[in-house]
């Protein structure tokens, strides 16, 4: 590596899409991009072998462009641990399926947990630029968050971050006694605003539609924001009263959507945090936009090779 320019794939598995591009680094130049549907409930064995494919596709047009292929980075939305194996089958189900070694076979290849690669991307070539302490929530398909601690993602002791959305809220109401058992996602997720609205009359196909039904006047669409946003904000407000970021980068489908969505989520969140030495911290859209996961994932691939290199001498 020794500070040459790098050329390394990135991909982004989520749940609904799979975005992949071609990276140079340190620069940050993106070389190329691809989108395609995840087609998740295919299987895992369907979805590996498209993803496989994509990046074989990426790493022929890189060479035919006289370029190496350097490494291969891959952010999937399941727990990583610390050593890179795959521990979750929420959405797509890998850790039984040889995921490194199909990568591997075409350049040295990194896994990671997509919101942590991410919030590399943020803090290398978008909003974290200029903060030392940031945390980075993505809203999307899924809710997940990565605090960033002096340009590396916190892991924790098993890699298993960032799952702020995933477990019952189990709140209880001390006026009827009713004890909810609902996520976080299953109240402001993509899905969730959907399901949601489809119950209440309307008819979307994604979260988007619902937002774009609450800016057009839609009584059940703006019932069903304020209380995803709501929420959410008071989920965001104890994340900042906890780790007292210096500031909250939002970025996902739903967190760079345009409309009221950030606004509300901003009040929101605002008017959950408790002191008043954390409430007025910039809180913004993630500036890599849509392209977050891939460049991450490119990036955590390639300081995996410069630390592997270092490590060798």
């Amino acid at each position: 590596m020794n500070g040459s320019t790098q050329t390394v794939i990135g991909i982004d598995l989520g749940g609904t899409k799979i975005a992949a591009g071609v990276l140079a680094l340190p620069t940050g130049d993106a070389l190329a991009r691809r989108v395609m549907a995840t087609g998740a409930r295919r299987g895992g064995p369907a979805v590996l072998d498209d993803v496989v494919a994509l990046t074989r596709e990426l790493a022929t047009q890189t060479l035919l462009q006289g370029r190496s292929v350097d490494a291969v980075g891959l952010g999937i939305c399941e727990l990583v641990d610390r050593d890179g194996r795959i521990r979750s089958a929420n959405c797509i189900d890998w850790t039984q399926l040889p995921v490194l070694e199909q990568l591997s076979s075409i350049a040295p290849a990194t896994i990671e947990a997509d919101v942590r690669a991410a919030a590399v991307a943020e803090g290398l070539f978008g909003a974290g630029k200029t903060f030392r302490i940031f945390l980075y929530v993505t809203i999307g398909t899924g809710i997940s968050c990565c605090l960033m601690l002096d340009g590396a993602p916190y892991l924790g002791a098993l890699g298993a971050t960032g799952t702020m959305a995933s477990s019952p809220l189990a709140v209880p109401c001390e006026a009827c006694g009713h004890f909810s058992q609902r996520t976080l996602e299953e109240i402001a997720a993509g899905p969730a605003l959907v399901a949601r609205y489809r119950q209440a009359g309307g008819s979307a196909e994604n979260g988007k539609e619902v937002l774009a039904a609450a800016s057009a006047g839609d009584a059940a669409a703006r019932k069903i924001l304020a209380s995803a946003t709501a929420t959410l904000g008071s989920q965001l407000g104890v994340l900042v009263s906890v780790l007292d970021p210096q500031a909250v980068i939002i970025g996902g489908g739903l967190g760079l959507s345009e409309g009221p969505f950030l606004d509300q989520l901003i009040v929101a969140t605002r008017r959950h945090i408790w002191s008043d030495t954390h409430r007025e911290l910039p809180i913004v859209r993630a500036a890599t936009g849509a392209d977050a996961g891939w460049i991450g994932a490119a990036a955590r691939a390639w300081q995996q090779q410069l630390r592997r290199r270092a490590i060798m001498g």
